[in-house]
This record gives C-alpha cells, sequence and structure tokens, in this order.
C-alpha cells in the first residue's frame, strides 16, 4: 500500500510538471485528435440528452469542456493542482461554470467526493486509470455512484499492444514485451519523473463490474492505426493513414482488435432494479 502511494504522488507530481504544455505539445497531434474523436463518438453514443456525467482524470479538461458544450453537465475530477489549474482556466473562458464543476481527488478516493451524484455517466480517459495496481478499488466505488441505467465508460492500456509487439522485428525486445512483462508496473516517466502503469484486459473490468454492469460495446483504439507516438505518420503517409483508419473503422469492434489495441474503450451500463 506504501509503494502505491508513493507511485500516485509520482505520477500526480508529473502530470501537474507537464499540465502547462500538456495541451500545446499533444494538441497538433493529428493521431491523438484521431482517438479523441473516436472516444468521443463511443462515449457520446450512451448518453441521453443533459445527461450528468463525474469524469476521473479530465486532465485540462479537453472532454469536460467538449462535453459540456453538447448539453451534458460534468464534475471533473483529477489528482494534479496543475491540470485543473488550466481546466479551471477553460471554464471561465468557456463561460461554462453552470455545467462543468471540479475536484481535486484521486480516483482511489472516490467514497470522498464533496459532489457523490448518483450520475448517469462516469467517463475516464486516455489510460489515466492505468495509474493504479488498485483499478479493483476503483471499479468497485461505481455502484453508488452511477444510477440504474446509468453507464461507465473507461479507455484502457491492454497488456498486449499489437504495434509495440511489432518492434521484435526490429530487434527491439524491451519494447515489444514491456506491457506483458509488467505485472509489478512498466516504467513510465514525464519530464523526468518517474512512475509506474499497469495494464488490464477487458475482462477484468467485466469481472470486477459483472454483479450490476452489463457490457454494452468494446472498441480498440489505435488497434490497426499507429500510435499517437509515431505523430509525423500522418503526415508522411497520407494515404496510407486514410486506409489504416477506414480499416481500424471496420474491424475494432471485433475480437481481436478490439482487445490488442494501444487502448480499448469499454462501456457498461447499470442493471435497472
Amino acid at each position: 500500500m506504501l509503494n502505491h502511494l508513493i507511485e500516485n504522488e509520482a505520477a500526480k507530481m508529473a502530470f501537474t510538471k507537464q499540465s502547462t504544455v500538456f495541451d500545446q505539445t499533444y494538441g497538433d497531434n493529428e493521431i491523438v485528435q484521431y482517438k479523441r474523436m473516436k472516444i468521443r463518438n463511443h462515449f457520446e453514443k450512451q448518453l441521453k440528452s443533459g445527461s450528468s456525467i463525474l469524469e476521473l482524470n479530465a486532465g485540462t479538461g479537453e472532454d469536460s469542456i467538449y462535453l459540456a458544450r453538447q448539453g451534458h453537465y460534468v464534475h471533473a475530477t483529477d489528482v494534479s493542482e496543475g491540470m485543473l489549474r488550466q481546466l479551471s482556466q477553460k471554464i471561465i473562458s468557456a463561460q461554462l461554470s453552470d455545467s462543468v464543476t471540479y475536484e481535486q481527488t484521486s480516483f482511489l478516493a472516490l467514497e470522498n467526493l464533496t459532489k457523490s451524484g448518483p450520475y448517469d455517466a462516469i467517463f475516464s480517459n486516455f489510460g489515466g486509470l492505468n495509474c493504479t495496481n488498485q483499478l479493483d478499488k476503483v471499479l468497485h466505488s461505481f455502484s453508488t455512484l452511477v444510477k440504474s441505467g446509468g453507464v461507465v465508460t473507461l479507455t484502457i492500456m491492454p497488456p498486449f499492444c499489437l504495434w509495440e509487439f511489432l518492434h521484435v522485428f526490429r530487434g527491439y525486445f524491451k519494447v515489444a514485451f514491456r506491457r506483458l512483462f509488467a505485472k509489478k508496473g512498466a516504467k513510465a516517466h514525464i519530464d523526468g519523473i518517474h512512475f509506474l502503469c499497469w495494464y488490464y484486459q477487458p475482462s477484468y473490468i467485466i469481472e470486477h463490474l459483472k454483479e450490476e454492469f452489463e457490457l454494452i460495446e468494446l472498441e480498440g483504439i489505435c488497434t490497426i492505426v499507429p500510435p499517437s507516438y509515431m505523430e509525423t505518420f500522418p503526415e508522411r503517409y497520407p494515404m496510407l493513414w486514410d486506409f489504416l483508419k477506414r480499416a481500424e473503422n471496420s474491424f475494432n469492434r471485433f475480437y481481436p482488435f478490439n482487445r490488442i489495441g494501444d487502448y480499448y474503450t469499454i462501456t457498461l451500463k447499470k442493471r435497472t432494479a
């Protein structure tokens, strides 16, 4: 438990340090924008008009602001005070203080939320929940936070990524197998601050939520399309980029493509009483 708290603090420090340049760093990355569009489309299909949403690891609020502009109400949470400072400025600039609220908290302490809901939906994007080895604790807290008939949509990094595995053919074995052999956490770093990440199969989430939630949809993200760290790919190979996007749109909801991407997005619905 102590080791985990240390790692959680390290991740908090890393993302706070990156917060002032986060949007600038990733804003022009076409693959990041593709991922964000795919995930938003997935999530919005599950929402009714004017939904109340609890967002975990909201970061600088790109999704919070977007969802509020679509007519939803968002309570955004993040452990990083730096990220929330950026979110606060966006709320003021967009004049969305009636639609977006925020709170600094860890997703491991959701029982202490000042706004405990229940909500129509819980949303977590871009693998923020991979920054804990206690994902089971996070998932078990959803029971009281989600309304009957509400949904949980999470974007998670799985233990196997096809694009990373292809590095084996270049002799980069450490990269190819880094997720598969990360039982005690894989090392990650941002701006020189190191922390650990853990990787989860969709079955892990389904198993831990099965008492109250049922699987609605599972979609691979960057399964056929390359991961966002290959940021120059769309510009260098525009025709291939378009082809890969079409291929991914055709196959990423089917096994095994919905499980072997850089991420997957999974939605589960809470059963009605």
